[in-house]
Formats: C-alpha cells, sequence, structure tokens
C-alpha cells in the first residue's frame, strides 16, 4: 500500500538518517534516500517522480509559473493572513462574553481544549491530502471547514454548540496556516525560508491595532454572534484567488506535459478502502477520542456533584486513557500504513524541534486563557485597552522575526537563536509575570514582560519551523511541519487543561475566601460571569475580593508554566547544528 508515509513500511527506504558529515561543516541537513534515476540525477531541478503525488504537483507547478505569478501568490498568502488575524484576534476577545452569555465564564479555556486536540491531530491527515490529492486540494478542504465552524459559531444556542464549532474553526484555521506554510516551504529557499515565514505571518503588526476596537464596536454594536458571521463570508471570499492562482498553473504544468495523470483503476468501494487504510482512520479516531476523553475531565471536575470522585470523572479518564493505550497498539502491531512518521520521530532534530514546540505551546496557554479577563479585572482595563496589550505578543513576535529571519540567512545557523536566546529570555519574562501579576502592580511592568516574551517567542517560533525543515528533504517537509503542528496543537490543549484545572481549583474557593459577607450568595454568578465581576464598582469590597481571588489563581499559571518551559532548553541542546546557506531543498521558480 502506498501513500506519503508509505514508504516507512518498507525498510529499505529511510528519510531520515544522519550520515557522516563534511569536515568543513559541523553537520548538514538530512537528504533523502530514495532512488533516483538518471534523469533526477543530471539535472538537480527536473521532477522528482519517486515523490508523491502532491509533492510532483507543487514542483511542476513552480517549474511553469511566471515570477508575476509567484509574487501574487505571495500577495495572496498575505491578504489570507491578514485576514485570519484580524478574525482570529477578535475572537479571542469574544470568547470569554460568548461562555458568559451560557452563564459559563470559567469554561473559556475548555472550549479551546477539544477544538486543540483535532486542530492538532488533524495536520498529519491534511499533510496527506496534500501529499496525495495536492496542496490546493487540501487548501480548499481546511477553507470550508473553517467557514463551516464560523457560522455555526455565528448561530450557537449554547456553550456545547460552540465549542463543536471551535472544533471545525480551528481545524480550518489550523490547516489554512499550516497549508500556507507547506506553500512556503514548496516556494522559498531555506536560507530564505526564515525571511519568507516572517513576512507571512506581518500582517499581525498592522492587525493588532484593529482587532481589539473591532472586537469592542461589535460587543456593543451588532452582538458577538455577527462578528463571527461577517467573517464567515469575508474568509472563503479571500481564500479562494490563491486557490484558483496554484490551480490554473496546475493545468498550465499538465498541459506542458509535466504531469501525466495515471488512472488508478480502483472502483468507488477500492478507493474508499485505499483511502481509509492510508489516512488510518483507526489511530485518527483513537488518539483525538483519547486525548480529548483524557484531558476533559481535568476541565469540568468542578462542576460534578463529588468532583474527581464522580463517576463520569472517573469514567472519562479511564476510557481516554484506554484509546491512548488502544492507539499505541493499533500503531504498532496491526496498522497497515501509520499514522505517525516514526522514523522522522528518530531524528534528534526533528523530536527536539517538535518537544519545543509543545512546551511553547503549554506555557503559553497555561497563563493566557484567563489573562485577558485579569487584565479587565484587575487591571481595569476596557476592551480595547486588554486588546492592545493582549496583542504585544503578535506585534513584538512578528516584527523580531524578521530580524531573526535575516541573522539566519546571514550565519546560515539557526539552533543558537533559539538556545541562546529565543528559549532562556522566554523563561525570564513568564518568571518575572509571578511577581508582576499580583494586584496592584503598575502596567508598565507588564508590558516590559509582554514585550521581552513577544521577542524570544519570534525567535523560537523561526527556529523550530526551520529546524524541522532542515532536517528533512523536500517531500517529507509536509509530514515534519503537520508533525510539528501537532504537537504544539496538542500541547496547546493540555496547557488549556491545566489552565482550567488551576482555575476551577483556586479561583471559588479564593472567591468563598475573600468575598464581604454581603456578596457571598452571589458567588455563582460572580464565578461564572465576567460581566458581573465587571459590574462591581472599581475600589469596593466585593471588586477588591475578586481581585484578590484573581491573583490567587493566576499566581499558579505562572508558577506552572514557567516550570514547563525549563524542558524547552533540553529539547533545543539535542538538535543539530544544521549551516542552511547551500541546502537546495526545492525546484523550479523560486524565492
Amino acid at each position: 500500500m502506498r501513500g506519503p508515509l508509505g514508504r516507512f513500511t518498507h525498510p529499505t527506504e529511510v528519510p531520515v538518517e544522519e550520515k557522516p558529515r563534511d569536515e568543513a561543516d559541523k553537520e548538514t541537513g538530512v537528504v533523502d534516500n530514495q532512488p533516483r534515476n538518471s534523469e533526477t540525477d543530471s539535472d538537480p531541478d527536473s521532477i522528482d517522480h519517486n515523490a508523491q503525488a502532491g509533492v510532483q504537483k507543487i514542483e511542476a507547478t513552480t517549474k511553469v509559473w511566471s515570477k508575476s505569478h509567484l509574487i501574487m501568490a505571495y500577495a495572496f498568502i498575505w491578504i489570507i493572513y491578514f485576514v485570519d488575524s484580524m478574525q482570529q484576534g477578535m475572537s479571542s476577545l469574544l470568547t470569554p462574553y460568548v461562555t458568559s452569555a451560557f452563564a459559563l465564564h470559567s469554561l473559556t479555556a475548555t472550549t479551546g481544549v477539544m477544538s486543540g486536540i483535532f486542530g492538532g491531530v488533524s495536520k498529519l491527515t491534511l499533510a496527506k491530502i496534500l501529499d496525495i490529492w495536492g496542496r490546493p486540494q487540501g487548501f480548499l478542504f481546511v477553507v470550508l471547514l473553517m467557514t463551516v465552524g464560523l457560522v455555526m459559531m455565528a448561530a450557537c444556542n449554547n456553550v456545547e454548540t460552540y465549542a463543536a464549532a471551535q472544533v471545525f474553526y480551528w481545524v480550518g484555521y489550523n490547516g489554512i496556516s499550516y497549508s500556507l506554510s507547506v506553500f512556503i516551504a514548496d516556494t522559498s529557499h531555506l536560507k530564505n525560508r526564515g525571511l519568507m515565514l516572517a513576512f507571512i505571518s506581518s500582517p499581525y503588526i498592522i492587525t493588532v491595532w484593529i482587532t481589539s476596537p473591532m472586537a469592542q464596536s461589535v460587543l456593543y454594536g451588532v452582538g458577538w454572534r455577527w462578528g463571527f458571521g461577517i467573517f464567515s463570508i469575508i474568509t472563503p471570499i479571500m481564500c479562494l484567488p490563491l486557490f484558483f492562482l496554484f490551480t490554473w498553473n496546475y493545468h498550465k504544468a499538465k498541459k506542458a506535459g509535466l504531469i501525466v495523470y495515471t488512472p488508478s483503476g480502483r472502483t468507488f468501494w477500492q478507493s474508499f478502502k485505499y483511502y481509509f487504510w492510508q489516512f488510518d482512520v483507526i489511530c485518527l479516531v483513537m488518539v483525538s477520542g483519547g486525548f480529548a476523553l483524557f484531558l476533559l475531565p481535568f476541565n469540568i471536575y468542578s462542576y460534578q456533584y463529588y468532583g474527581w470522585r464522580d463517576p463520569l470523572t472517573i469514567c472519562l479518564i479511564i476510557f481516554g486513557g484506554l484509546l491512548l493505550i488502544g492507539a499505541v497498539v493499533w500503531e504498532r502491531f496491526f496498522a497497515p500504513v501509520k499514522f505517525m512518521p516514526w522514523e522522522l520521530l528518530k531524528d534528534r532534530t526533528v523530536l527536539g524541534a517538535c518537544i519545543l514546540s509543545a512546551v511553547l505551546f503549554v506555557e503559553y496557554y497555561i497563563w493566557t486563557a484567563y489573562f485577558s479577563s485579569f487584565l479587565q479585572v484587575v487591571l481595569n482595563l476596557n476592551v480595547t485597552q486588554t486588546g492592545y496589550i493582549n496583542n504585544i505578543y503578535s506585534l513584538g513576535s512578528c516584527f523580531f522575526s524578521f530580524i531573526v529571519g535575516f541573522a539566519i540567512r546571514y550565519t546560515g545557523r539557526f539552533k543558537w537563536v533559539a538556545l541562546y536566546f529565543g528559549v532562556p529570555v522566554t523563561i525570564l519574562s513568564i518568571g518575572l509575570l509571578i511577581h508582576f501579576r499580583q494586584p496592584g502592580t503598575h502596567l508598565g511592568y507588564i508590558i516590559m514582560c509582554e514585550i521581552l516574551y513577544a521577542f524570544a517567542g519570534g525567535a523560537c517560533v523561526i527556529a523550530e519551523q526551520i529546524a524541522v525543515m532542515a532536517a528533512a528533504a523536500h517531500q517529507h517537509v509536509a509530514v515534519v511541519l503537520a508533525m510539528e503542528g501537532m504537537f504544539s496543537s496538542v500541547g496547546g490543549a493540555i496547557g488549556g487543561t491545566i489552565s482550567a484545572a488551576i482555575w476551577t481549583g483556586t479561583f471559588p474557593q479564593a472567591l468563598a475566601k475573600y468575598l464581604p459577607p454581603e456578596s457571598q450568595a452571589n458567588l455563582t454568578e460572580i464565578y461564572s460571569q465576567l460581566p458581573v465581576q465587571l459590574s462591581y464598582p472599581w475600589g469596593s469590597p466585593t471588586r477588591n475580593a475578586i481581585i484578590q481571588a484573581y491573583g490567587d489563581g493566576l499566581r499558579w499559571m505562572f508558577v506552572a508554566a514557567t516550570a514547563i518551559t525549563g524542558l524547552g532548553l533540553v529539547a533545543t541542546v539535542v538538535w543539530r547544528d544544521i549551516k542552511v546557506t547551500n541546502l537546495k531543498q526545492v525546484k523550479g521558480r523560486v524565492f
């Protein structure tokens, strides 16, 4: 059975293997060990006929398109990122009000757990779609999913529907971001890829000034439902031009004879069975369901009558664990085509970068889930001001990523960026917030820590993505990026779970401890609704008690985030110090 990962079932084909390095270079990137024909060997720009169909199609596309079409593609990608970043920034500010509308503000972090799991695990499936069917087809599929999610969020009538909509939305949103990252990898030289990744993330520098006023205008104008509804119309309109551009050039390559269509000869039922095994649906269901069932109790245990001892809580943990164990057994002994590309994970650079990605998302979602609520309740900021503070990371990391991109292009190395700057400064900035997050702190200290965190984040993200791509051949780029994305999304789900567990375990108890007697009867409303928390006047005994309770809850979030980030240093140390200057990974007309 042949697919994008089918080669891993053949012992003679090992895509990642460390070979002796040239003494002139400390360590070089991984070369592809697939057998070559004489034409490929003589012409390094010829299409690799041993690669998957999707890889062959994009290599043919880049050989026939013009310079103007290449520039147009990057312009379309920039516009898509602009729209998506604007929508996502507004959505993060609206989510606490959506959950509060259903009197469940404490589930703000929980709504993202399921979507994070499915959004991450689905990337490996999307990688197979991109490699088997083609880049444009996979891109169109995730655009459709994101649009469905936005429509569902606009029409939801309870938090359960909103959480389900988040699954569709984040699978689509992460899929679009991932697909565009693969496009960038397909159309840029490795030494310039850091700059290209910085370029496509640059819309955040603009949208940080737009999303906050937009969210406030939506909340006090048309309502949060239309905030999602508007983008359910705009998103597909902005994404379709890129799809048509790639499709046009694909047909151009087909007419030029660079792509020869070969019918599979399979019937519908045979094709169904073929793709069922190629996508390893059984493992996909077990991994997604296992993570969801295992992590969910940590978010909702406080809503159960007996808490941790409640039968529902215990059953979810047990069945979730059994599904995850079952997924491992299935992959090890029974799966015809492996869901996880284990051979690629044996490469220490790939594995280290994936672990760093997971660690960064775990710590980020631990302390940011309730941070926007903290800014409004504890520091008395409005929605617009809160959005500006939240967006410091987007602004700073995107700005600094250009500096990182130039540094990697100049030095030809990327490991030092993360090891000596990115991870250590991330630990420093979160550690400082353990102290500065307390009630009564000056806003300037919060901003200082956010700026440090943003610069470090920009360095880490670019370095980890270059690391996984530099360690693989072109036909494996989609897979390693999918693994990096899966680790980050599952890490985000774990971080959201830890955050919700800390919040539900500390905040209500702190409220019961600090609230004055006249407000004790309203404890449940205060706990579950952000607008109720904000309704108490600034300086009143009840507002001061709520502020004190926030301080107790966030303290342990920052402590946990700082401790976990230390693992990122270990993950970065094991990277190979690959020199990317002269590595040729892509073909055709590229940047």
